[in-house]
């Protein structure tokens, strides 16, 4: 069986040239090449990739956001971010987005295949520096509370603004500060930050 890839990019000489790369591997059939953001649904509704390849960024689209969205809509999709850039910051919220893995564009070809490979097969891939990306992510609850935390609630506003006992909103923080690698509720939302988690 082979894995469909589809690919997103709004230069198009960058989208035909890996098109032409990835297909020489025998078991990579790439199913479509847009380079218009605003049509990927419909691309995606279409052929049904395996696989989504797409820019960290475009001249009116965030590659992070627009992951975010798509795996609401499409959260089986494995979706590969291809950047310029290897900041921490960028590796986080790709992370957090639900991206399965994060190849920079001056790697080889080599590695975005194998990036695609280890994503159909459920694998994440992601720089190797890039700490704390091992930690399971934020429950959707967690992500709440969190955000609660980041407006300064106490705990019984938490537990009010959530209709959660005040036990279970203790549980969700010791939850969420062992989850972000903090000492303290404060370093949860200091990390969440770093993460893009949370926007301030």
């Amino acid at each position: 069986m082979k894995i469909k890839v589809l690919l997103l990019d709004d230069h198009l000489m960058m989208v035909q040239g890996i098109k032409q790369l990835l297909e020489h591997d025998r078991v990579i059939e790439v199913v479509s090449t847009l380079s218009n953001p605003a049509e990927i649904y419909d691309e995606i509704d279409h052929h049904r990739p395996n696989i989504l390849i797409i820019d960290i960024r475009m001249k009116s689209f965030n590659g992070i956001s627009l992951t975010r969205n798509i795996k609401k809509t499409f959260p089986e999709l494995k979706i590969v971010i291809l950047s310029g850039y290897e900041y921490d910051e960028y590796i986080y919220a790709a992370y957090n987005a639900g991206a399965a893995a994060y190849v920079r564009k001056e790697n080889s070809i080599n590695e975005l295949i194998t990036a695609v490979k280890q994503s159909f097969a459920g694998n994440h891939v992601f720089p190797q520096h890039a700490v704390n990306l091992s930690v399971d992510r934020l429950t959707h609850k967690e992500l709440e509370v969190l955000k609660l935390i980041a407006e300064d609630k106490t705990n019984m506003e938490i537990s009010s603004a959530l209709k959660l006992s005040k036990r279970t909103v203790e549980r969700h923080i010791s939850s969420i500060i062992q989850k972000m690698d903090a000492n303290s509720r404060v370093g949860a939302v200091v990390n969440g930050i770093k993460q893009g988690l949370l926007h301030v």
